[in-house]
């Protein structure tokens, strides 16, 4: 009997139904079914009657339910235990970031460890350049940064996600190829972030083309730059995550070479964190997609 089987029964116990249950869980149906499945031929009782409107205890179903949720009202007074052992029952954790990460990263990180701590706090302060970030790391504003690698040796960081940048076009645009060339791209005016390091990066990139390259306008505001490509003033490098939502009508297309930048998380080193700090790590680690690849 394993305690991921007890978790199935009472969440379809629960719910209903096995999709159901399984959204809840955050596993795939069959997984669900399998648990139940495979606890019942454990027990060597029928738990649950399966029909067209769900599926329901069966009396011995309702018995061995309730002593489920008490082995999980067990697990959870053994959490909150150690948790308070840990120091991890209250305190603050300061985060700061970039526009992109906080609207596409952080939320799911931060609603999974609200899940598992929901007294601590967490804070969020955006800032338009990383060095600010890295600076209200070193002047102990913040707990956590997110920041570009590769970083200097003062901070400890691990690598979160690999951003692509793409080129958006305008809506009157007629693409032939899902990548543009250089030569087609040398017929744009070009928009672009005046932001450092992102600029640098676009302008070193951009000199190594074929052709004269046109940038036109160099714009502060991420949403500046997708909104003026909208209106066909130009065409505009951006990362994508930066770019998301990409309004109906705008079209993508990849750059006539590979071009990315790398997101990390930071700590400063040889610092004492809290260890509600080391649990929003694992947050992020944990976080989809986003799951941190490799350490710096």
């Amino acid at each position: 009997m394993k305690l991921s089987q007890l978790r199935a029964l009472v969440a379809v116990a629960d719910y209903g139904n096995f999709s159901e249950a399984a959204l809840h869980m955050e596993i795939s149906q069959s997984a669900v079914s399998h648990a139940i499945a495979s606890l019942e031929e454990d027990l060597g009782v029928v738990l649950l009657s399966r029909g067209r409107h769900g599926a329901h205890l069966t009396p011995v179903g309702e018995l061995i339910t309730a002593h489920a949720r008490q082995v999980q009202r067990l697990l959870e007074a053994i959490r909150k235990e150690a948790n308070l052992e840990k120091g991890l029952e209250g305190g603050i954790v300061r985060i700061a970031s970039f526009r992109s990460v906080a609207t596409h990263i952080l939320p799911t990180a931060i609603a999974r460890f609200r899940n598992s701590f929901p007294n601590i706090t967490v804070t969020i302060t955006e800032n338009d350049a990383f060095t600010n970030i890295e600076q209200a790391l070193r002047e102990g504003y913040a707990d956590i940064g997110f920041t570009y690698l590769p970083a200097t040796d003062e901070f400890e960081t691990w690598e979160i996600l690999r951003d692509d940048y793409i080129l958006l076009l305008p809506p009157t645009t007629h693409l032939r190829n899902a990548q543009i060339t250089w030569k087609e791209l040398a017929t744009y005016p070009l928009i672009v972030s005046c932001l450092t390091p992102c600029n640098e990066w676009v302008r070193k990139y951009l000199s190594i083309a074929e052709f004269p390259l046109n940038i036109a306008y160099e714009i502060k505001e991420d949403s500046t730059i997708v909104s003026m490509v909208s209106q066909g003033l130009g065409a505009g490098i951006m990362p994508r995550l930066a770019a998301e939502p990409v309004p109906p009508g705008v079209q993508v297309c990849s750059l006539p070479s590979h071009l990315e930048r790398v997101i990390g998380v930071a700590l400063l080193a040889n610092a004492l964190h809290a260890p509600a700090v080391y649990a929003f790590l694992d947050a992020i680690r944990n976080t989809g997609r986003f799951a941190v690849k490799t350490a710096v």
